[in-house]
């Protein structure tokens, strides 16, 4: 069954980047990240891997990220959300938070929780 997340949102988390901002999809060459994306360290999912996040307020790479939970983006046809992390006091609208994860997640039906 699938978190809200009420408890989550506000948070301050830590984690690591795996594919940082300007690097290619493993599998899918084609799309470049826009974004950092790695994982909140010592946070399982529902797959049973680390939580993944999308980290926003970087102008560059990054190797790991302490930052706030802004959002979750929940995939309604796949068994992982997405947590949104942003840097410092940076805030971000629906708007913003999507248009910056549309790279990935436009393939996905999903709603951003706040």
């Amino acid at each position: 069954m699938k978190t809200d997340y009420p408890d989550v949102i506000g948070t301050t988390v830590h984690g690591r980047v795996d594919r940082p901002l300007g690097s290619r999809h493993p599998s899918h060459p084609e799309t470049v990240y826009p974004v950092n994306y790695g994982y909140i360290e010592g946070v399982l999912a529902e797959d049973g891997e680390e939580q993944d996040a999308y980290l926003l307020g970087a102008d560059g790479p990054v190797e790991e990220f302490e930052g706030r939970v802004i959002a979750v983006y929940r995939r309604l046809d796949d068994d992982e959300d997405k947590w949104v992390v942003s840097l410092g006091d940076t805030s971000f609208s629906d708007e913003e938070i999507m248009e910056r994860i549309r790279f990935q997640e436009r393939f996905f039906r999903g709603v951003l929780l706040r």
